[in-house]
């Protein structure tokens, strides 16, 4: 069967409404008032998503959503990127959403999940603890059981939107192995848990250390009532196809700062768009863009095949991280001077680019993941 890529009327509809919304009300500038600011989000824009019904986007209907895929939030993700949004949707509404649709029970999903598509609550997933350990092999939390329940105890590092998470769901090991692994929900504020924020490349996006000292949970605070490391793969695959969408959004509003300036801005009485070099440069970065964005939608399009998803995942995640890095440092150059200044917003897509290209694993990682997924 073949596959259409094509935009559908529906997700033109999304991305129009979405881009809309976002220019109005989220603009640059008000992301830079915020950054100043030091604030994680302003709920009255998180109302105002709620009411679009972005938190939902990917949640059943039978729990509140919208009951969509991958290929819808992926629009509203691509045009979030494109203006850097600032909040904890990326953390709540797609990274802690897929633990509980990939690991919960029934009974757990129709517990949590309406909380997160009515955006009354925030969620934050909690499973990395090194700089570079994006596996299973990387995780030093303990639970440790008890009557009735578990016993948590670790530390977490860069945990998007932890301040403002109403509930954690933080991985733990429960034995050895890669299954010797579970997701538990930890609500918050909870005796025993410290939230501290981490000094951030990208400023625009908050992560968070996480101290969890001998914190209690019950039984139903693991997520599908046993330790599972295939859920959280499963939950970090489809975290990446959502983070390149992302990816996309940036790196193609970084080619369009550059051809708008090339275009405007004149040197020896012509526009510096007309001289070869930066021709080419513009012309690297639009081939960079539309592959970008065809792995992403392929990506997108695999989301619900587990077979297919761990090399679209990958793919996507190395391909898009290392374009945008390369698109929004090409950005500068073209713009030169101008283009290193606190004024300008190139430094800002600079910034989320390389944070990003690490938020779920470097490229090398995603190659190692395509390579084993290909059984290589």
């Amino acid at each position: 069967m073949t596959i259409s890529y094509a935009p559908t009327e529906e997700t033109a509809l999304i991305r129009s409404t979405t881009r809309q919304f976002l220019e109005e009300v989220v603009p640059l500038s008000r992301v830079r008032e915020m950054m100043l600011e030091r604030r994680d989000f302003d709920m009255e824009i998180w109302k105002s998503m709620a009411e679009l019904g972005w938190q939902g986007l990917a949640i059943p209907e039978e729990h509140g959503g919208a009951g969509y895929g991958m290929v819808e939030l992926g629009v509203v993700l691509e045009e979030m990127g494109r203006l850097l949004t600032p909040g904890p949707f990326f953390a709540s509404a797609v990274m802690a959403t897929q633990a509980i649709v990939n690991a919960g029970t029934s009974e757990q999903q129709a517990a949590l999940l309406p909380r997160l598509a009515s955006g009354e609550e925030i969620a934050a997933l909690a499973i990395f603890e090194h700089p570079r350990g994006w596996d299973s092999g990387g995780l030093g939390a303990l639970a440790t059981r008890t009557n009735g329940g578990w016993v948590l105890e670790g530390r977490k590092r860069f945990v998007l939107d932890a301040g403002t998470a109403d509930f954690l769901i933080v991985a733990a090991r429960t034995g050895r192995g890669p299954d010797g692994v579970g997701l538990f929900v930890v609500e918050m504020p909870q005796a025993g848990v410290t939230v501290t924020p981490m000094q951030e490349l990208d400023v625009t996006r908050r992560q968070y250390e996480v101290e969890i000292e001998q914190v209690a949970v019950g039984d139903d605070a693991l997520l599908g009532g046993a330790p599972s490391w295939m859920p959280i793969l499963v939950t970090l695959c489809r975290s990446s196809v959502g983070l390149a969408a992302e990816q996309v959004g940036g790196t193609q509003r970084c080619l369009d700062i550059s051809v708008d300036y090339a275009k405007t801005r004149y040197q020896f009485g012509r526009p510096i768009g007309s001289y070869q070099a930066i021709k080419h440069m513009c012309a690297d970065m639009l081939v960079l863009v539309e592959q970008s964005r065809s792995c992403a939608v392929h990506a997108a399009h695999t989301f619900e095949d587990l077979e297919e998803l761990p090399i679209s995942a990958a793919l996507a995640a190395s391909y898009c991280s290392e374009a945008y890095e390369w698109v929004a440092g090409q950005t500068i150059q073209v713009l030169g001077g101008i283009g290193f200044t606190w004024e300008h917003d190139a430094h800002l897509y600079f910034k989320r680019a390389k944070a990003s290209s690490l938020l779920l694993g470097d490229p090398l990682h995603h190659r190692r993941m395509l390579a084993d997924a290909l059984g290589l």
